[in-house]
């Protein structure tokens, strides 16, 4: 095993000696193969970084940890994952430290698992199931809760095959002579089945719900944008600095589960709701994903996806291929320019020549696709944000010039709610001139209720 050292203060959730028990870290990692063509080469973590990241995961459940590691690998054997004297050899690392937890930052197979715990006398968790534990003690809301537990129980089914010698014990049938009965193993696997069938049903109508907030949403006339990006990118700072609110923020993995909506006002005037989602990781579990979609639904409907990217990170390209995956799997179109907005945060922590680079790298891009600069801790280029999500959504709303009669109280108190007013005065004629803007969507209700004088669309009037 190749040593590595550590930063002691990364990725800290509570204080040294405060932690729930003692674990080592393990990264094996395959050896990497050489690569013809260095040029195209997709970026790929180093296994330092990956390693980086299991420590980070692994304190943000109060462990502490006693020891990490490196374990280059040639090829995964099917009953260890790692080779015979790298078991041995850590079993000895685990009796001498006396930890009670193993992290392998990998997926290992349920065999692989019962196999490691077995040579090593402590508990074993790979990366699923280290990321489900923290997800368990994260979650807040009920809805939470139930896609937490959704996602655990489908993780445990698959384990239940000769995990544990209570297993194979079996009940009595019934009938004169008795019979074989229903062994343990099936019992557990029946139990975990219908508790899945009750949350599914559970999370359905959480699904109903949200469907019901998102059909109240669109009929005032406020946009979505949601934040997306890798865990600890710095969305919640940035939440918090747009909206004023007081969303958990801290240097940690996984920091927000719950998604938080906030209304804020851009500087032109246009009112939208902000919502805060759960961030995403390297090889996310695919349970994660299915059990989250009730979540990320705030993402898929939003008007505008803003995705922060921390620039600081020397992962920062494979932490942004690792996000558009996820956006991916929901269906969403990386192509659209309209809609998507990459945000490079904590310039703050970048010195002079970094900024130089970043910003260089920047202006470089389509005009279409060139990202916003910020840093979410000082406030720096926030406003040139609110300024880019103002403009997206300008492109896609319809301006109407519409003309009321200056008695028509209840129809200018029904223009303020469902659009938003952009300009109001008396004209020649005594009638009242208003220009609003308004979603196309909603623009018929509008036309139906009120004489339009003029529409104007992405910039383009036509009398």
């Amino acid at each position: 095993m190749e040593p590595r050292p550590r930063d002691q203060h990364s990725d800290v959730l509570s204080s040294p000696g405060s932690g729930s028990g003692r674990a080592i870290v393990i990264g094996p990692y395959r050896r990497p193969r050489p690569v013809r063509d260095a040029a195209h080469a997709e970026p790929e973590r180093s296994p330092a970084a990956r390693l980086e990241e299991a420590i980070g995961l692994t304190r943000a459940i109060d462990l502490n940890v006693a020891e990490v590691g490196i374990v280059s690998l040639n090829e995964i054997r099917p009953a260890t994952y790692i080779g015979k004297g790298k078991v041995d050899e850590l079993a000895g690392l685990v009796k001498t430290l006396e930890v009670g937890v193993v992290i392998m930052d990998c997926a290992l197979s349920p065999v692989q698992q019962r196999n490691l715990e077995k040579a090593w006398g402590a508990k074993v968790l790979d990366r699923t199931g280290l990321i489900l534990e923290i997800f368990g003690r994260r979650a807040r809301t009920k809805e939470g809760a139930l896609q937490v537990e959704h996602a655990h129980l489908t993780y445990q089914r698959s384990r239940l095959v000769r995990s544990w010698t209570h297993l194979e014990r079996q009940r009595g049938g019934f009938g004169f002579l008795g019979g074989p009965g229903e062994t343990q193993l099936e019992t557990d696997r029946r139990l975990i089945d219908e508790r899945l069938a009750r949350i599914e049903i559970e999370l359905e109508k959480v699904m109903k719900r949200r469907k019901l907030h998102r059909d109240g949403r669109a009929r005032v006339p406020y946009p979505i944008a949601a934040l997306v990006g890798y865990t600890n990118a710095g969305k919640s700072t940035l939440f918090n600095r747009m909206t004023h609110a007081s969303v958990l923020e801290a240097n940690m993995l996984f920091a927000t589960l719950d998604p938080t909506l906030r209304a804020v006002a851009l500087p032109a005037g246009l009112k939208i709701i902000l919502s805060d989602t759960v961030g995403f990781i390297s090889d996310l579990p695919t349970m994660l994903v299915a059990a989250f979609r009730a979540t990320l639904e705030e993402v898929i409907e939003a008007d505008v996806i803003l995705h922060v990217r921390d620039v600081s990170h020397e992962d920062t390209l494979v932490q942004s291929r690792d996000v558009e995956e996820v956006l991916r799997a929901l269906g969403i179109d990386l192509e659209d320019e309209q809609r998507l907005i990459e945000v490079w945060n904590k310039i703050d922590r970048l010195d002079a020549d970094g900024r130089v680079r970043v910003k260089n790298l920047a202006e470089r891009q389509p005009a279409g696709r060139r990202p916003v600069l910020v840093s979410a801790v000082t406030g720096e280029g926030v406003d040139h944000l609110t300024a880019a999500i103002e403009a997206r959504l300008s492109q896609r709303r319809v301006v109407l010039d519409l003309a009321l009669d200056p008695a028509d109280g209840a129809g200018v108190s029904w223009l303020h709610r469902h659009t938003e007013v952009m300009a109001k005065a008396l004209d020649a004629e005594g009638r009242l001139a208003m220009t609003v803007r308004v979603d196309p969507a909603q623009a018929g209700a509008v036309t139906a209720k009120f004489p339009v004088r003029a529409v104007s669309e992405a910039g383009r009037s036509d009398s």
